[in-house]
C-alpha cells in the first residue's frame, strides 16, 4: 500500500470518526427531498360486508425541519399525491382515490462521532383525501387525524448533507361512503418508507 493511499483511508477514517453533526444545533435548519412509499396495512377492515384491500403507490416526499434545541427538531412532512387502488372480496375493484398525509412531528437526533446520525420522532398526521373514483357509486372518504412515529438515519455526505433513510408508522382510519351511505371504516395505518437527500441552510 502506497504511503498516498494510507494517508487517504486514514483521513477518511478521521472524516468519519470526528465528521461534524449535520444541523443539530438550536436554530439550525434542514429541508430534504426524495421519494417515498405509503404500504397499507394488510388487513384494510370492512367495506361493503367484504374484506377492504388498499395498494400501495410511490411518490415525491419533502420535509423541512428547525432545530428549537441541540439535537432536538420539529419537522413537517409534505408530498405529492399518492394514489391507491380499493378493492373489496366479493365485489372486486372498488375504486381509486388520491390522498396528501402532512405530518408535524418533534424529532430528537442522536448525537454521535460518526458519519451515521440516527433520530427518533412521534407527532400527529392529518390524511386529507380526494379524487375518490368508483363506477360503484359516488365514492368519499372523510379526512383523518392520527399518531405518527419514526425511526431514521442520515448518512453525512458533506458537513452540510446527508442521505437519509426513515421508516414511519401513521394511524389513519377513514368513514367511506358510497352514495351518501355509510359503507364502514378503511383501517389503512401504512408504513411509509422514504429515501432522501437532506441539506442545511
Amino acid at each position: 500500500m502506497t504511503h498516498a493511499l494510507k494517508a487517504i483511508l486514514l483521513t477518511s477514517v478521521v472524516a468519519l470518526a470526528s465528521g461534524p453533526a449535520l444541523a443539530q444545533s438550536q436554530g439550525d435548519w434542514t429541508f430534504g427531498v426524495g421519494v417515498g412509499n405509503v404500504n397499507p396495512k394488510s388487513d384494510n377492515g370492512t367495506l361493503a360486508g367484504g374484506e377492504a384491500s388498499i395498494d400501495d403507490d410511490y411518490s415525491l416526499v419533502f420535509t423541512a425541519e428547525y432545530f428549537i434545541r441541540d439535537n432536538l427538531g420539529i419537522e413537517l412532512l409534505a408530498a405529492t399525491p399518492f394514489e391507491h387502488d380499493v378493492s373489496i372480496s366479493g365485489i372486486g375493484d372498488a375504486g381509486s382515490v388520491k390522498h396528501l398525509p402532512p405530518t408535524l412531528s418533534l424529532n430528537y437526533h442522536f448525537p454521535t462521532q460518526s458519519a451515521w446520525k440516527p433520530y427518533v420522532g412521534a407527532g400527529i398526521n392529518y390524511t386529507t383525501f380526494f379524487e375518490e373514483d368508483s363506477d360503484l357509486g359516488k365514492l368519499e372518504l372523510d379526512d383523518s387525524f392520527g399518531v405518527a412515529v419514526q425511526a431514521g438515519v442520515d448518512y453525512l455526505v458533506s458537513p452540510t448533507s446527508a442521505v437519509r433513510f426513515t421508516a414511519r408508522w401513521i394511524d389513519i382510519d377513514t368513514d367511506v361512503e358510497l352514495d351518501g351511505a355509510d359503507i364502514g371504516t378503511a383501517e389503512i395505518d401504512p408504513v411509509v418508507l422514504s429515501l432522501s437527500y437532506v441539506f442545511q441552510f
